[in-house]
């Protein structure tokens, strides 16, 4: 996978009105979501993102996945979800009536997914 540019967007708008996600988490998540719609700028479900965003993290952060994820903010799935709003609001991504916060809810624990693939 390439390397996430960090510097296309600095969410400053999104950051001032919610400020419990850096930046960067904004940016990882777009990534996610272009990547996810393709050119067509097709509909991705919750579940969707939160699956690949799982694996871009991993990808791109390893054994520091998780301290990098919590730095940046999100401590669960449902945060992602809360960003993916945000990013409606500030006119990054679309939303269709389907899109719920519920889409985002129990994807899957951070410490078990993040963190103890790396514990020994």
């Amino acid at each position: 996978m390439e390397e996430i540019d960090f510097s296309s967007d600095d969410f400053a708008d999104i950051v001032a009105k919610d400020g419990r996600f850096n930046a960067r988490a904004y940016a990882l998540l777009m990534d996610v979501v272009r990547y996810l719609s393709g050119d067509d700028e097709r509909h991705v479900t919750g579940e969707d993102i939160l699956d690949e965003f799982k694996e871009r993290a991993l990808d791109q952060y390893g054994p520091l996945t998780y301290t990098v994820l919590t730095e940046w903010g999100l401590s669960c799935t449902e945060d992602i979800g809360e960003m993916m709003f945000n990013l409606v609001e500030g006119r990054r991504v679309g939303r269709d009536e389907n899109d719920t916060a519920e889409s985002f809810a129990g994807g899957y624990d951070f410490k078990e997914t993040f963190l103890a693939p790396y514990q020994t």
